[in-house]
């Protein structure tokens, strides 16, 4: 049984930071891309940031360059988020991902949440003015 268990969210002001971390259990991690996702109130869930197998190829969603950092310890099984300078429109429930494929189309990415099969429960990062 794959589980992913996500956490690390919480309230904070703007221009603050939080670490989420997940821990993977139930395959093989290093064979797998890993992700973290964020949905919004009445918004669709969306592709944050997407790490490699290796850690090698990282990609990041324009809004959060610079200011979010993702990484991977395989030899733990965790997949990390670093949110730094957060920003109040950076508020979501925030969800890690692994075994999904990505899209790669010239400079553009996209992980589509249909394409990801295993999902942590999600911990809520609430940003304020």
């Amino acid at each position: 049984q794959v589980t992913l268990v996500d956490s690390g969210g919480g309230s904070v002001q703007a221009g603050g930071s939080l670490r989420l971390s997940c821990l993977v259990s139930g395959l093989t991690y290093n064979n797998v891309q890993a992700a973290w996702f964020r949905q919004a109130p009445g918004k669709e869930r969306e592709g944050v940031a997407v790490i490699s197998r290796t850690g090698v190829n990282i990609y990041y969603t324009d809004s959060v360059k610079g200011r979010f950092t993702i990484s991977r310890d395989n030899s733990k099984n965790t997949l990390s988020l670093q949110a730094d300078s957060l920003k109040p429109e950076d508020t979501a429930m925030y969800y890690c991902a692994a075994g999904g494929l990505l899209d790669i189309a010239e400079d553009k990415w996209t992980a589509r949440p249909q394409d990801w099969p295993y999902w942590g429960q999600g911990t809520q990062v609430t940003v304020s003015s």
